[in-house]
Order: C-alpha cells, then structure tokens, then sequence
C-alpha cells in the first residue's frame, strides 16, 4: 500500500533527517498492523523541545513539552478501521488524511537514554504511538484503554528491526 508521508524538519531540528527512514517504516508497518487497506497521507513535524512547547500551548494551552503529539483528523474506533472509507477519501488525492504528528527529537534523545535503549528505537516508538492516536487508541486511563495501546505499540514495534524490546 503506498501511503503519502511528508516529514518536515524545523529549524531545530535541521540535519536530522536520517530519522526520517525509520519514521515511514514505523507508519507503513504500524498501518499494515492495524489493516488500514487503504493509502493514507500522515504529516510529521520534527522538532525540539522548545518547538513542540509551542504547539502544546497554542493547541491544548498546555505550556510544557511532550515527547509527541498527534492531531487525528477522524474519530476512529480502535482496532476496528471503518469498512468503508469512502467517506474519509480526499476526493482531490484520492488520500485518506489520517492527521498530523510532532515529535521532539530533543525529548526522544533524552528519553532513550533514560529508558536505556536507541534513540533510533525511541523515534520509532513514539512515531507508532502516534499512528495509533491517528486511529483512535488513547490511553486516558492507567487501566484497559493503555494496556491496549502499550499491547499494540510493542507489537508493532516487534516487527520493526531494531524496535523490539530487549
């Protein structure tokens, strides 16, 4: 399935854009996972800390960074795509424009290290937690909705080289 993903680099974020190859591996694996059979377009911004602060505030008025965010264009149903997706087609792309991600690779560096693992794995993880916000996973509670997403992240992951928990 060809889907459409444009990674744009802020001026924080310039000369990073080897990332880039393991952001789209993450979407289309992520993508053929949760079996979405139909060519989505997805944008990402890569940013630092300072940058995705400045989203955070000016979207949900939060004045901190985050690792990640995600900006869905649908409510979906987790782990049930829509049979039909007529109605979600961009009739000029012949699309289907799933939403918007952000990441701070300032945060991603930082939280690697933390958590012991590449920086590499940590773009990674971060891209298909955001993917599954595209498809409507959340993790508003400590209970089932995140034990849902986290059962899928590191599924997804676990097909990725690289990706998989050690």
């Amino acid at each position: 399935m060809k889907h459409k993903v444009t990674i744009a680099f802020d001026r924080f974020s310039l000369g990073q854009e080897w990332y880039a190859r393991i952001i789209r591996r993450c979407i289309q694996t992520a993508l053929e996972e949760e079996n979405i059979h139909v060519p989505c377009e997805i944008n990402v911004l890569i940013t630092n800390d300072q940058g995705i602060q400045g989203i955070n505030k000016a979207t949900r008025d939060l004045d901190k960074p985050t690792d990640v965010l995600s900006f869905p264009m649908f409510s979906l149903v987790p782990g049930a795509p829509p049979k039909d997706w007529r109605e979600y087609l961009d009739p000029e792309t012949g699309l289907v424009p799933l939403g918007d991600m952000c990441i701070s690779l300032e945060r991603a560096v930082r939280q690697a290290r933390e958590f012991g693992h590449s920086t590499r794995r940590e773009v990674g993880y971060l891209t298909i937690h955001s993917v599954l916000h595209l498809l409507g996973y959340d993790h508003l509670d400590e209970g089932a909705q995140k034990a849902q997403m986290r059962g899928r992240e590191e599924a997804i992951a676990a097909k990725i080289p690289g990706l998989k928990r050690k």
